[in-house]
């Protein structure tokens, strides 16, 4: 099946472009034919679990591999023969690489040192970039005195420091605790913004992706399955294995009768016959048996016979996970096989329901999508 076209945002310049890129290792193919098309100033997550060939890809943009075949272009200019430090990019890797009998001046200076700036002008720089990555007092910090999140900023500085077209980002934030990670995305977002330039991320965290980029190309061996902004991607996955991927989805069983004037008709057991917008399929899809894709927090329980909603269904709880903000029940539907994760946000004198209780969940038409 062929990949989806890659979507670019409307009106922005394009500043790496790959075009039919391939790489194998002895006889193991890493990546099958990837066609991207970044723009200037976006914030770009590659995403997929590991061994996708995500990383394979961002090293090759570097110029630290080569591509067997295909094109890689940068700010319009062809890369293939370009060495890693000729190009317009640098790279951030995950272990930060920072030098340990350096202190934190002397790291981020230290890709400076080959153009011949003075002392004065080398200061200037070190100290603008470690204000900008707030880090402005450290200069004279020893590195193996860094927190994780400090060493982080260092590595981040010395790579920005050098002004590239690109900034490549190799998973650098998952050495780092929950809650210093999550700051230093807000950071690493500030940062693109600020500055205005090209940054692309590698990372299998799906939330992390979903929370920084403008876009996102989700890889599966080797190949890109979907490109598209964070809401596109969670809310209208191509297919049930980016769905499954990209946060939790129930998937159940239909069967797609066709067009009528009132929409796209699909049947299942449990709901019968529903009506569903054209843009609630990825593509035309042929008459017969279907995938029916909704998100746990797209379905409610209905407190009240008075709430609205399109689709009504009496269930029994068979699991409760309190989260402190939320709640997911897994619920069993009489006379079926099928299960259902639902969440529900707790607020104040909002009931918990407990383990065997009958519950009545809702959901609307619109919050169903229909997958291959």
């Amino acid at each position: 099946m062929a990949s989806p076209s890659p979507k670019k945002q409307t009106n922005v310049p394009s500043m790496v472009k790959l075009s039919g890129i391939r790489k194998s290792f002895t006889d193991v193919e890493v990546v099958k034919g990837v066609d991207l098309d970044i723009g200037k100033g976006e914030f770009f997550s590659l995403l997929g679990p590991s061994g996708c060939g995500k990383t394979t890809l961002l090293r090759m943009i570097a110029g630290f591999e080569s591509a067997n075949e295909g094109i890689i272009s940068i700010n319009g200019e062809q890369m293939n023969k370009v060495d890693a430090n000729e190009r317009p990019t640098n790279m951030v890797f995950q272990s930060y690489a920072i030098f340990p009998h350096l202190n934190v001046a002397q790291n981020v200076a230290y890709g400076l040192k080959k153009l011949g700036l003075s002392k004065d002008e080398m200061k200037k720089k070190v100290d603008e970039m470690l204000k900008l990555v707030d880090l402005d007092g450290y200069q004279e910090r020893q590195s193996y005195a860094l927190s994780g999140g400090q060493r982080q900023r260092v590595a981040l500085a010395r790579a920005l420091i050098m002004e590239p077209k690109v900034l490549l980002l190799d998973e650098p934030l998952s050495a780092l605790d929950k809650k210093l990670r999550e700051h230093m995305q807000q950071e690493l977002r500030r940062l693109q913004r600020t500055l205005g330039i090209t940054f692309i991320l590698v990372t299998h965290d799906q939330e992390e992706a979903l929370i920084m980029s403008d876009r996102i190309a989700v890889m599966f061996d080797g190949k890109i399955a979907q490109v598209g902004t964070p809401r596109e991607i969670y809310e209208r996955p191509v297919s049930q294995r980016v769905a499954s991927f990209i946060g939790v989805m129930n998937f159940l069983k239909g069967d797609l009768n066709g067009k009528t004037e009132k929409g796209i008709s699909i049947t299942s057991d449990m709901f019968g016959e529903i009506m569903l917008d054209a843009n609630q399929m990825p593509s035309p899809l042929e008459p017969g048996a279907v995938t029916i894709g909704i998100r746990p927090e797209m379905m409610s329980v209905l407190y009240r016979d008075s709430d609205a909603a399109d689709n009504r269904l009496t269930v029994k709880v068979t699991s409760v996970d309190y989260y402190g903000d939320m709640t997911f029940y897994a619920v069993s539907i009489p006379k079926s096989e099928n299960h259902l994760s639902v969440c529900m946000r707790n607020t104040v004198g909002r009931h918990v329901y407990q383990l065997d209780d009958d519950i009545v969940i809702g959901w609307s038409n619109a919050s169903m999508v229909v997958l291959r």
